[in-house]
């Protein structure tokens, strides 16, 4: 089924436009903002989209310099966490909506998702496992294998990173897609790497996140420029990334983001909980502790707002720097509860558009025109 928008191409005027209102950052000082608001509301993954820019090149440069690249841009809301649903747009009421870099929201989500997961498995390992070596009297009591032991009857393989009873020796080391949420160029192996260097032109890959399913999933391409806007084939990169590393590209066919709600509420710390146990103290969270993770945090920061109805009790001066663009892409969603969006045309980006489009029809007709030219005075000259 369809899962998304499309996405939309304009001229780098409008593309400037509409990436420094996405980007602006509050006015106000860090220090005089209180975000602690948002510790009791959830990310939740609205769509994405395109805007390809055309950059010149600048400071006396070439022909070469300048570029054509393609923006993408992530769309999410920030709902309350006690009302944020998976299905549909997660929310329908105290909640503000934002627009920020794809990649940035790529990296943060999968960050803080990491980081959930991993509480959430040595919270499991501290009170089911027993996996203490101050417990256990045994010299030969090994903590890894007790870990894994653990984690494995539990059925809790995500908890797993590697099996203790498998010799590391000679393994070669685990592909990582976490590591180009951010356009990043690809580090082949050296047998890869050899292999490529005896083609005539070594070529470089680039992988990182891009809309797909018009903009309702986010999968992980192969690139051959550093901007991410060129697919190194035409089904993404998986087919190049599979015939250099002879494995499937992670995340080339299933979405990296779903539709989960995150919650951007700071757990506190196991070590902490261990230590104020141990003194007989049931605070939840120090008052010097930042309650709301750093993800949320920094996302709220660098993105686009708009936050009209998010309710007083949460922010004074609501920020609606954004709402005009966040609004002109309008979301539905199906029977199945998937968001389903199109970018809905604003009569500036159809002007843009069918200008564009007028102008390369011109030129197109133009250069056959004067090929059609050289080719009468071509047989003429020859006639002579």
């Amino acid at each position: 089924c369809n899962k998304g928008y499309g996405s939309i191409a304009a001229n780098s005027d409008l593309g400037k436009s509409l990436l420094s209102s996405a980007r602006r950052l509050e006015d106000q000082d860090d220090d005089e903002m209180t975000l602690e608001w948002i510790a009791d509301y959830s990310l939740k993954f609205l769509g994405c989209h395109h805007v390809v820019q055309f950059v010149n090149g600048e400071n006396g440069g070439d022909e070469d310099d300048n570029k054509v690249f393609t923006k993408r841009l992530a769309r999410f809301r920030l709902c309350p966490s006690d009302r944020c649903s998976g299905r549909g747009l997660g929310c329908n009421k105290g909640y503000g909506d934002y627009i920020v870099d794809l990649n940035e929201f790529a990296q943060a989500y999968t960050e803080a998702k990491r980081r959930r997961r991993d509480q959430e498995c040595e919270m499991y390992l501290w009170k089911y496992c027993d996996c203490d070596k101050d417990n256990h009297d045994d010299d030969s009591f090994n903590e890894e294998y007790c870990e894994y032991d653990c984690f494995v009857d539990a059925g809790r393989n995500h908890c797993i990173d590697r099996n203790p009873y498998d010799d590391d020796e000679g393994r070669e080391e685990e592909f990582e897609p976490e590591r180009y949420m951010e356009c990043g160029q690809f580090e082949l192996k050296d047998d890869n790497r050899r292999h490529l260097e005896d083609a005539e032109e070594e070529i470089e890959y680039y992988l990182g996140p891009y809309c797909a399913n018009q903009g309702g999933s986010v999968y992980l391409g192969m690139f051959t420029d550093e901007t991410c806007t060129n697919f190194a084939d035409e089904d993404g990169g998986r087919d190049t990334f599979l015939s250099l590393t002879g494995e499937e590209l992670p995340y080339g066919k299933s979405s990296i983001i779903n539709n989960d709600c995150v919650s951007c509420f700071r757990e506190m710390d196991v070590n902490k909980m261990k230590e104020l146990e141990e003194a007989d103290d049931d605070r939840q969270n120090d008052e010097d502790e930042d309650i709301v993770n750093e993800q949320c945090e920094d996302l709220y920061q660098i993105s686009g707002k708009c936050e009209t109805l998010l309710p007083e009790s949460a922010i004074d001066s609501p920020n609606e720097n954004a709402c005009s663009y966040i609004q002109g892409v309008s979301i539905s969603v199906s029977e199945s509860g998937i968001v389903v969006g199109r970018r809905s045309a604003s009569p500036t980006a159809n002007f843009f558009i069918v200008v564009l489009s007028m102008s390369f029809a011109g030129m197109v007709y133009y250069i056959f025109y004067l090929k059609q030219r050289l080719g009468t005075k071509d047989i003429q000259l020859n006639a002579l």
